[in-house]
């Protein structure tokens, strides 16, 4: 596969805040290694920060050996299988939050067990020589004020303290006095914190979103600004869901959905290598057997004149797919072969994490639908008709 980011630019990292969530700025992190993407900068918030850290350590094994044993009790002081129990009942943040506040002791959660965990992980001296810079986010309390921290110029010792009090979650940590202050979570102000790489010259980002709670600060991007973006499509989880099973999950997801970037792969569900022509998916569409097409006119309740089935399913059956898929008004052939092979792939439950051609997508698929019984096959939408 070619890339369709340039590998000979060194690029800005933004690491957004969103707590558990942050496993799949690991995963992401893991492409972007195994591509040869050159990083210059890290901006992080909270979880971000944290990452980030890890990251300018360039220790991308460790990294992924904290993310996938992670739990509970190594974050918070709470009993691992208490809110596991919770966290499996997919159960909203906020209500997740006040059960979690019925729990704990006055003034919050004690973060003791966090503070030992960077302690042990965060190396001050690899990090000061490292030659990624590092920019973090945090609030301080007692003077209202935001801080955009450069974290190789702190005071030495003082480092695993800035990046703790990135990732002060308010209300739920307790808020102890930290180098003589007290500090919340940055993202209570600034949850992506683009400014901190645009006020300082960077103009080839890279951005990768978790979609955390906080406050997505807006700015003004100067002329020139180049932003590439790794994003989820699926949901990450609650952002105290810290279950080793669900970060490895959400690892592997930030590692496909990066190269989905890197390499411009195709595709909403799945991750499909492609380069065809308009053409090509518009003849794969027409070229059915004559038995296809009569189902086909059969499952959509109409009939047509002999020698009008093409006419039929060019003007009437393709765009009624479209619109059953939800491709929008500007959808092309390319697009709605795509949907009806990855909607059909999901339904025939085809494993997602890898990536695939065209043609090896479909192949899977038609291998699914052969080993289904004539009723299961019977009960798919029409679409799938196409792969049969």
């Amino acid at each position: 596969m070619e890339p369709v980011i340039d590998l000979e630019k060194e690029y800005g990292v933004v690491l957004e805040g969103g707590g558990a969530r942050g496993a799949y700025q690991i995963g992401a992190w893991r492409a972007l290694w195994e591509a040869g993407v050159k990083i210059r900068g890290i901006a992080g918030t909270s979880v971000g920060a944290l990452n980030g850290a890890l990251m300018c350590m360039g220790d991308l094994d460790l990294a992924e050996s904290v993310w996938g044993s992670l739990t509970y009790s190594q974050v918070m002081d709470v009993e691992n299988e208490k809110m596991k129990s919770l966290m499996d009942h997919d159960t909203p943040f906020w209500e997740a939050l006040g059960q979690v506040f019925q729990t704990m002791g006055e003034g919050g959660l004690d973060v003791t067990p966090l503070k030992e965990l960077l302690g042990r992980v965060v190396d001050e001296d690899r990090i000061r020589k490292s030659p990624i810079e590092l920019y973090i986010k945090t609030f301080r309390l007692d003077q209202m004020k935001e801080l955009d921290i450069d974290l190789k110029q702190v005071e030495p010792g003082t480092m695993k303290d800035f990046l703790l009090a990135s990732a002060y979650i308010f209300p739920l940590f307790k808020n102890e006095k930290l180098m003589g202050g007290r500090y919340i979570d940055g993202g209570a102000i600034n949850n992506v914190p683009l400014d901190s790489l645009v006020n300082r010259g960077y103009r080839d980002i890279l951005m990768i979103r978790i979609y955390g709670i906080g406050r997505n600060k807006k700015i003004r991007l100067p002329e020139g600004t180049d932003i590439v973006t790794v994003e989820p499509r699926v949901s990450l989880g609650n952002i105290i869901d810290f279950d080793p099973a669900k970060s490895r999950r959400n690892m592997k997801i930030g590692y496909y959905d990066a190269k989905r970037t890197i390499y411009g792969l195709k595709g909403h569900i799945y991750y499909i290598e492609e380069n065809r022509e308009e053409c090509y998916y518009l003849k794969q569409l027409l070229q059915i057997s004559p038995e296809t097409m009569k189902e086909l006119q059969r499952q959509r309740r109409g009939r047509a004149e002999e020698g009008e089935g093409l006419r039929r399913l060019v003007e009437e059956i393709l765009p009624a797919f479209a619109l059953e898929l939800r491709l929008g008004r500007e959808w092309d052939y390319r697009d709605l072969y795509l949907g009806c092979l990855e909607a059909t792939a999901r339904l025939c439950r085809v494993p997602k994490y890898r990536i695939y051609t065209v043609e090896e997508l479909r192949d899977a698929v038609r291998r699914r639908l052969a080993a289904m019984t004539p009723q299961k096959r019977e009960a798919l939408p029409s679409f799938s008709l196409f792969f049969r």
